[in-house]
């Protein structure tokens, strides 16, 4: 009974993240493209670690899950309401791959943007691999490697587009700051 309730929720989530990244599927240089396959495989992933989302909640495995979920939390919010805030998001930006706050006009690049390019792409890989350490496994760690693969080329798509967007500034930022964790990588 539970497996079918998880399979109905993959499949309904999937259905709003199909509508979502209805436009972006049509091109492959898209970031929305690889965007909508690291979507599902955290979405996978988080279904299958919902039985074990609180067992054994002060193992070492679990405290570092909390700890990534809790980074993921905030820059997840910060990088949304730095894109809202400074980004200047406009539907005078013509590209139907964009959704609503993707559609900045100035680049942002203060706050967690002075440090990292893609805040929120980085709380995604944030919560891929908070996500893997409810539980860890070896089918955990292949759903973790690869959705981390496509947050990766959903970035380079992204900057990719960003450069076409905001040319020789962009290029500039992208020497300056790393793509998704502060001083690292």
């Amino acid at each position: 009974m539970l497996f079918q309730y998880k399979e109905a929720v993959f499949i309904v989530v999937s259905v709003g993240l199909f509508w979502l990244s209805r436009s972006s599927l049509r091109d492959r240089r898209s970031h929305g493209f690889y965007r909508f396959f690291a979507w599902e495989l955290i979405l996978a992933q988080a279904l299958l670690r919902t039985d074990n989302w609180f067992d054994d909640p002060f193992s070492i495995h679990q405290l570092i899950s909390w700890l990534l979920l809790t980074i993921c939390t905030y820059w997840f919010i910060h990088g949304v309401h730095s894109l809202r805030r400074m980004g200047k998001p406009s539907s005078e930006r013509e590209d139907s791959s964009l959704i609503g706050i993707e559609k900045t006009t100035v680049l942002v690049t203060g706050g967690a943007f002075r440090y990292v390019r893609h805040p929120i792409y980085s709380s995604l890989l944030f919560l891929t691999w908070g996500i893997f350490f409810k539980q860890p496994s070896l089918p955990g760690i292949v759903l973790a490697m690869v959705a981390s693969y496509f947050l990766v080329m959903t970035a380079r798509m992204e900057e990719a587009e960003n450069i076409r967007f905001f040319g020789a500034a962009y290029q500039d930022y992208m020497k300056r700051t790393r793509m998704f964790i502060p001083f690292l990588f």
